[in-house]
């Protein structure tokens, strides 16, 4: 018998056309799985299974009458507790935040799954306000990795990431302002993408300003083109928002690599010290990237550490998000934020302007490698899962976890899309990520690039199976 955990949401919908199995099933076999995680690894801030249930069923219905709404009708979906979801509330970690709110608004790309007849069936935890990569706060704890629940499922979309890994719906939002969906796809062996600056819009406008991202994080390279159809489209309340795509992102996935020029970073240029097994299994992800066709250059981007420009920006954006909290409400906070909040609440305006100024020079620099190479390709992080509940892997002499992090916050500088593909493990069973980054606006040749290595089997498919399920 099939194993509806274990689906994408593009063979779900396919069965569902077919009368294999229905959305109720589907929706059910989620729900049971949520459950069954939940305890060990602490993925979701809150479960909605009555109400997703009532909306599998109406999707039942318009399968059976042939009639199904949009491109995700009946798939069951996660969304993480950053984003505004009607009826449901939005705490983004926090004790700071009052649960008694109206509730009774989506964020863009929340209504269109709901206008696709997506099936939301729980919100996923995340840090204070997203703070961190790492998924830990005093509101749910600490959220566990499904390889192995005594290290990080990372962050700050770590319950999205474990959620999706672990069979609990195909489907998860994620936000991503240094690296939050591509840390946790990494550390937990699934996909995600980060799309370029405003393809997915975003409201309300985050503090973090246009650091932060949404994308999707899925089992593979072709549900997020799926998932990008449905909320990769304009919506007014972003004034930043793109014009909708050209086409279908799925339909340009079958294109391969074939011509693809590919630029191979391994380090950096030697400014980051990359695990072992990392390094070998990206490396050997790389030589089929140079057998499917690519014309591979192993080669380093002009691009010096912008972290201190980086912390300029995010330490501000940490003290803008949490400003108009009293006296008693900053006692609540998780204790790094409170520290990441004074430091931004010092920064001027001119240092603020002199950290955009660093980032608009690393976005001509990366502009101008891209018209050499279509694509770079790097480690998505040089470590492996380490112990949960810590911000920086221990012993390691980082203060904060931009130190662990160096490939993917630049990306976010410069508004690029990048995408996490797992590409092996190490010898202890935990993940390993390919980081494919394109030019601004060539999300189309990020996922095609990472459809390709699912197909030539080097993406690993594998499902983790916590003791406690």
């Amino acid at each position: 018998m099939t194993e509806l955990t274990e689906l994408t949401a593009v063979r779900l919908l396919d069965g569902y056309r077919k009368g294999e199995w229905s959305p109720v099933e589907a929706t059910r076999a989620a729900l049971e799985r949520a459950e069954a995680i939940q305890p060990e690894v602490n993925a979701f801030v809150r479960l909605t299974a009555e109400d997703a249930l009532d909306r599998a069923r109406e999707s039942q219905e318009r399968w059976r009458r042939g009639e199904p709404r949009g491109l995700l009708d009946g798939v069951p979906v996660t969304v993480k507790d950053i984003l505004l979801q009607r009826g449901a509330p939005t705490l983004r970690g926090s004790r700071a935040v009052d649960p008694a709110g109206r509730w009774d608004e989506d964020a863009p790309s929340v209504a269109r799954l709901r206008e696709h007849g997506a099936v939301f069936i729980g919100k996923t935890t995340t840090p204070e306000y997203g703070w961190k990569g790492v998924t830990d706060s005093p509101l749910s704890g600490v959220t566990r990795n499904p390889h192995d629940p005594s290290r990080t499922a990372g962050g700050s979309s770590g319950g999205s990431a474990a959620a999706v890994a672990l069979g609990a719906g195909p489907l998860s939002l994620g936000t991503d302002g240094g690296g939050s969906v591509r840390i946790p796809a990494s550390f937990c062996g699934i996909f995600a993408l980060k799309p370029t600056y405003g393809r997915v819009p975003l409201y309300p406008a985050s503090a973090f300003g246009t650091l932060a991202h949404v994308g999707p994080m899925t089992r593979d390279a072709a549900d997020a083109a799926l998932l990008m159809d449905v909320i990769g489209h304009p919506d007014s309340r972003d004034w930043s928002a793109l014009t909708a795509p050209a086409g279908p992102y799925t339909d340009g996935l079958a294109g391969g690599v074939r011509g693809l020029r590919v630029a191979y970073s391994p380090s950096l240029g030697g400014q980051v010290a990359v695990q072992p097994a990392v390094a070998r299994a990206v490396r050997r992800a790389v030589a089929r990237l140079a057998e499917l066709g690519a014309y591979v250059t192993e080669t380093d981007p002009d691009l010096t550490d912008p972290v201190e420009a980086f912390h300029t920006l995010w330490f501000s954006g940490a003290a803008r998000v949490t400003q108009h909290l009293g006296p008693h409400q900053r006692e609540l906070l998780d204790p790094g934020l409170r520290e990441i909040c004074a430091r931004g609440a010092r920064h001027s305006a001119l240092e603020y302007l002199a950290a955009v100024d660093v980032r608009m020079d690393l976005g001509r620099r990366m502009g101008r490698f891209h018209d050499t190479y279509d694509l770079l390709v790097t480690p998505t992080l040089p470590l492996t899962a380490f112990e949960a509940g810590a911000e920086v892997p221990k012993g390691s002499g980082h203060r904060r976890w931009t130190g662990w992090t160096p490939f993917t916050y630049p990306f976010n500088m410069t508004q690029q899309p990048a995408a996490s593909v797992p590409v092996g493990a190490d010898a202890d069973g935990l993940p390993i990520g390919l980081q494919l980054v394109a030019a601004r606006h060539r999300d189309d040749l990020v996922l095609r690039a990472a459809h390709a290595l699912y197909e030539a089997g080097v993406a690993s498919g594998d499902r983790p199976r916590p003791s406690g399920s």
